[in-house]
C-alpha cells in the first residue's frame, strides 16, 4: 500500500480558506454580470472600445514587463547584494556605554 504524502492532504484551515476564495470569486462572478446586463441600451462609442483595448493592452505589458524584470534581477544575481539574514545577527552590547 502506498503511503500518502501529508503535503499534499488538505486541513480543515485550507479547506476554509479554499471556500471562502470561491464564494469571492462566486460574488464577483454573479455582480459582475448584472452590472454588465443592467446597462442593456447603453453603447460603447468607437473611441470606447480603442480605450478599453489600449488600457489592458497596456496593463498586460506593464505586467509582463515587471514580471520579467524581476526575473531577470533574481537570475542576474542583483538580489543577492541584499542582506537577508538580518535576523541571525546579533547585535553587540556597546561597552562604552556601560
Amino acid at each position: 500500500m502506498r503511503e500518502q504524502n501529508p503535503s499534499r492532504t488538505i486541513n480543515f484551515g485550507q479547506a476554509i480558506v479554499l471556500i471562502v476564495l470561491f464564494a469571492m470569486l462566486l460574488f464577483a462572478i454573479v455582480w459582475s454580470m448584472m452590472a454588465w446586463t443592467s446597462a442593456e441600451d447603453a453603447e460603447m462609442s468607437i473611441h470606447g472600445w480603442i480605450a478599453l483595448a489600449l488600457g489592458t493592452v497596456f496593463s498586460l505589458v506593464i505586467g509582463c514587463g515587471l514580471m520579467a524584470l524581476m526575473f531577470y534581477s533574481n537570475r542576474s544575481g542583483y538580489d543577492d547584494t541584499a542582506n537577508t539574514d538580518w535576523r541571525s545577527e546579533k547585535k553587540q552590547p556597546d561597552d562604552e556605554l556601560g
